[in-house]
């Protein structure tokens, strides 16, 4: 990942803007709270999600912990299945190979699959730079890039948007792209839907590239999976003569057994749905029937990095069902533009500061996007800790430390304003160290109780001008023991 959206601020004041915005809070409430609601009835119905979740977990530590050897054996399986493969190690090094293999298609205009991966790496923008259109066929990315707008959920990237708003940016902008709208449009899920369906089907009729990303690979035969909700996917993928696929290595499962465990949490996970609609599967090529040519660009972008640190490379196990956005009591609020990144909510506050760093203000604000609540890590359904992953960036952002960048193991400086948080926690250590110390300072905080002010000073405001400071009680718990306990047993 290079870099961030260009002109976000850090989370905090991106957050504070976004939840003074009441339509955005009233859209997101609306659609996160009924996405949230039907997903606990879908998984309510198994009675062996846990067991489910356990094996997902495990798949994919294992593929992790051999991930060279797997990515070896997806080469060989996509090759001899008649594909080609290419290695991307940084997001420049990708788009420049896509644009190489549009360009000896001799097409200007390519129709694209929802991705992660190609949002990440900026594509859309690379190629318009190489004069090359593309066309994103998701009706929510539809949505987004019609509006000139970024998107702000993994799952529903226009989940900021209300109906009217929709409406409103298909009649003013559709004309440009392609088919316009009808001049009678309404705000009715139906028409909107349909002006999008025609929209669409004339790209993908002319279209003789597309581009993918994929869900889940499959080293032992070189298979790519698509899971889809609108059949968008599944035009893309199979009526193109060229069809670039562009993968994080991560998505990488070793056998064609363990889809049978994501198959089943992915969708009632992300959508609420006992299986998805569209489930697309290739395998390379096959004559007079589906693409001609495939390529697929396997994208490391600072996931071998991540992959080295062992706390964190726990949020390389995620498969984008975006069920920690919904149950996100800061991300219900702030919603997805405030995290600066592709990937908004509990998992991007812990995959982007790895992907990219903790160098710039957003990266560093990041891990404190969050309010250690662990719903993230109640529905995940591959048992991401992402509590524990936030606890584990913070402590890197406000003390540095050793990390490993571009594949070399380097020390991180400490990022600037946590001073004060270093100098704290350094003499509570030492307070908990020293128990007469601490002892002292409980009598003389519950004595001096009365004199204690309801907000704190300097930047102390920053955190007591939303919420009260704790009273102190009258006596510390050491001492309520030893006057109610301490005659009995001799206990303190």
């Amino acid at each position: 990942m290079t870099g961030t959206f260009v002109g976000m601020p850090a989370f905090p004041k991106a957050a504070h803007d976004a939840v003074h915005n009441p339509t955005l809070r009233a859209n997101l409430r609306h659609a996160t709270h009924t996405i949230r609601a039907k997903r606990a009835r879908a998984v309510g119905e198994l009675s062996d999600w846990a067991a489910l979740r356990e094996a997902g977990r495990q798949i994919k530590d294992h593929t992790l912990r051999h991930l060279d050897r797997y990515l070896v054996q997806l080469e060989e399986s996509v090759t001899a299945a008649g594909g080609t493969v290419h290695w991307a190690a940084d997001a420049d090094e990708a788009n420049r190979i896509v644009a190489r293999l549009v360009r000896e298609t001799g097409e200007s205009e390519v129709v694209k699959v929802k991705s992660m991966a190609t949002q990440e790496i900026g594509l859309n923008e690379a190629l318009e730079a190489e004069g090359i259109r593309a066309y994103e066929t998701d009706l929510a990315e539809l949505i987004v890039q019609l509006g000139e707008d970024r998107p702000s959920h993994i799952l529903v990237p226009a989940i900021h948007r209300n109906r009217g708003e929709i409406r409103d940016i298909f009649r003013e902008q559709m004309g440009r792209w392609g088919r316009p709208a009808p001049d009678d449009l309404t705000d009715t899920p139906a028409e909107l839907a349909e002006a999008a369906r025609l929209h669409l089907r004339e790209k993908f009729l002319r279209a003789r590239v597309g581009i993918s990303g994929a869900n889940f690979m499959v080293a032992e035969t070189g298979t790519l999976v698509v899971v889809e909700s609108e059949g968008n996917g599944r035009m893309c993928l199979t009526l193109p003569e060229t069809l670039i696929s562009v993968v994080g290595i991560e998505k990488v499962v070793p056998a064609w057994r363990d889809l049978e465990v994501f198959l089943q949490t992915l969708p009632r996970s992300s959508t609420a749905e006992r299986m998805n609609p569209y489930t697309s599967m290739w395998t390379g090529t096959t004559d007079e029937d589906g693409p001609r040519a495939f390529h697929l660009v396997l994208l490391d972008n600072g996931r071998t990095d991540t992959l080295a640190d062992q706390v964190g490379r726990q949020a390389l196990r995620c498969i984008r069902c975006s069920a920690c956005l919904n149950v996100c009591p800061v991300y219900e609020r702030a919603g997805g533009h405030a995290y600066g990144s592709v990937y908004p909510g509990p998992i991007g506050a812990i995959l982007s500061p790895q992907l990219r760093g903790t160098a710039s203000e957003i990266d560093a604000s990041l891990p404190y996007a969050s309010s250690l609540c662990g719903a993230c890590y109640e529905v995940c359904p591959v048992a991401i800790d992402i509590p524990e992953v936030l606890v584990h960036l913070r402590e890197r952002v406000v003390e540095g430390g050793p990390a490993v960048r571009q594949g070399n193991r380097v020390v991180l400086r400490p990022a600037k304003g946590h001073a004060a948080e270093r100098a704290a926690m350094r003499a509570a250590r030492w307070a908990f160290s020293h128990p007469g110390a601490l002892r002292a300072g409980q009598r003389l905080a519950s004595r001096t109780r009365r004199l204690h002010p309801r907000t704190l000073p300097g930047p102390g405001r920053a955190w007591s001008g939303t919420r009260d400071l704790p009273a102190v009680p009258a006596e510390s718990f050491r001492d309520w023991w030893q006057r109610t306990r301490g005659g009995k047993d001799g206990a303190e």
